[in-house]
């Protein structure tokens, strides 16, 4: 028996993976690559080359493969990409999901983790964001991972299916250093090209109500993320009754400043960040309490903001560097 890992040739995807081989749970990964790397599976595990919109490949991967669980992390996650790319980011997110719930439904496979968001909560007006914080996503992609949660929610009540929606919050940096984020849209990826090719930083605000000026944001290591996603599928496969979400958040916040000074102390390089307007629609603070997953899922920031960035930045490096 096995789990299969939608998107599992992506960043986070590839991490959960890893988590899932380490642990002996035997993964299998389906993935178009449309944004994911073949390079980022790991040796020795079973690797489609599919769409989760192909609902026949999604059954025929269940079933040859006897997979006892699916980890959904497919989909596209671009949320200011978006906006101007809606019917892509419903497709992809909430068609995709519904051609997986039919092939799982037709396979017979009953446990699902799904990979849901922050910005299902838009822009909340509180300074802890919880579980029972009231939703308001701002655009098609946290629209599209709400919908996903109401889809899983609702064939659950009709299937027995056993499920969790985990919401990621900033999830950066490194389990091993040949798996790096390729995000062009992410704070870590865009702060490390730009330095990697001789570019200065950019700061977007500084006028924020906050301590220094600049956006405050809950960031959580991809290997915690990872192993959080394993405790989950040995508690769905185990009958063990789980909330259906979870904020995978740490309770605290960096701004956007800090994680400009974590990066000069940790890649020694001198810079001074280029100031540049606000973005439309950036909230001033988003910080989730995790106390709910500490619970049940064994959630724990086992690295701080510098193993983070150092981790990341070890990676990147690695990626620039010759063949």
């Amino acid at each position: 028996m096995s789990w299969l890992v939608t998107g599992g040739a992506g960043y986070i995807g590839s991490h959960v993976t890893k988590a899932l081989l380490e642990a002996d749970l035997r993964p299998v990964v389906i993935d178009d690559l449309s944004s994911g790397h073949a390079e980022f599976v790991p040796a020795g595990v079973p690797f489609v080359e599919a769409s989760i919109l192909d609902e026949a490949a999604v059954a025929d991967a269940l079933r040859s493969h006897e997979v006892e669980g699916v980890i959904h992390l497919a989909g596209f996650k671009y949320a200011g990409v978006s906006v101007s790319r809606p019917l892509h980011t419903y497709d992809q997110n909430v068609t995709g999901t519904v051609h997986l719930l039919r092939a799982m439904e037709t396979v017979g496979v009953r446990c699902l983790v799904f990979s849901s968001s922050a910005a299902t909560f838009g822009t909340p007006d509180v300074d802890l964001v919880t579980e029972t914080t009231p939703t308001g996503p701002e655009s098609p992609y946290g629209e599209s991972k709400l919908i996903g949660e109401w889809l899983i929610a609702d064939v659950a009540r009709t299937s027995g299916l056993r499920h969790t929606s985990l919401r990621y919050f900033n999830v950066v940096g490194s389990g091993s250093p040949s798996l790096y984020d390729t995000s062009p849209h992410n704070l870590f990826p865009l702060v490390f090209d730009a330095l990697v090719e001789g570019r200065v930083p950019h700061i977007n605000g500084t006028d924020y109500p906050t301590p220094d000026g600049t956006c405050v944001r809950d960031y959580v290591h991809v290997g915690d993320l990872a192993h959080s996603h394993v405790v989950a599928a040995r508690r769905l496969l185990a009958g063990d009754a789980l909330e259906t979400v979870y904020n995978l958040g740490s309770g605290d916040g960096a701004s956007v400043r800090q994680i400009m000074d974590t990066v000069r102390d940790v890649t020694g390089i001198d810079f001074e960040p280029e100031i540049r307007d606000r973005r439309a629609g950036d909230p001033a603070r988003i910080v989730a309490s995790g106390e709910l997953a500490a619970r049940d899922l064994d959630w724990e920031m086992r690295h701080d903001l510098r193993e983070m960035v150092r981790s990341a930045w070890e990676a990147r490096r690695q990626a620039a560097a010759p063949a």
